[in-house]
């Protein structure tokens, strides 16, 4: 079965290649990426920290602010830049006493169409049915993440 690259399950994401015609500067790139997303997003949206963790795997954790992660993944040349509801510990021990779901599903619905504005390159168009997926170039407003 084939794969694609990774993102959390439910988050808006703004898919970007890290392809820039030169194969030994791949991490380079990617570094430079990293930065840019940083750099960006604190200044779009100040409630933003640095943080440095994982989401499994693949998922790496840029920023974080009291209801979402913000990150990168990358695959085969292919970045997804993603925001995410926290799933940590806790995020969900406060919740308990002060829920925060609501609002965090309420605060990315707004900043959804700023974010794909800010990073997106790419559009995914579908998925073939061993889960390879399609994308296309596109500055356009992408859907969320699914």
């Amino acid at each position: 079965m084939g794969r694609s690259v990774s993102y959390p399950t439910g988050s808006v994401v703004a898919f970007r290649s890290l392809d820039d015609g030169e194969e030994d500067d791949v991490d380079w790139a990617y570094e430079c990426l990293v930065d840019e997303i940083i750099d960006t997003t604190k200044a779009a949206f100040p409630s933003f920290e640095r943080f440095d963790g994982w989401r499994g795997r693949e998922d790496r954790i840029l920023l974080r602010n009291a209801f979402a992660d913000c990150g990168i993944s990358i695959y085969c040349g292919l970045a997804a830049i993603w925001l995410a509801e926290r799933a940590d510990a806790r995020y969900w021990e406060h919740d308990f006493y002060n829920p925060r779901t609501a609002r965090a599903g309420h605060w990315l619905g707004q900043v959804s169409g700023r974010f794909i504005d800010l990073f997106g390159e790419l559009c995914m168009v579908g998925r073939f049915s061993n889960g390879e997926a399609i994308f296309e170039r596109s500055r356009s407003a992408c859907a969320t993440g699914s």
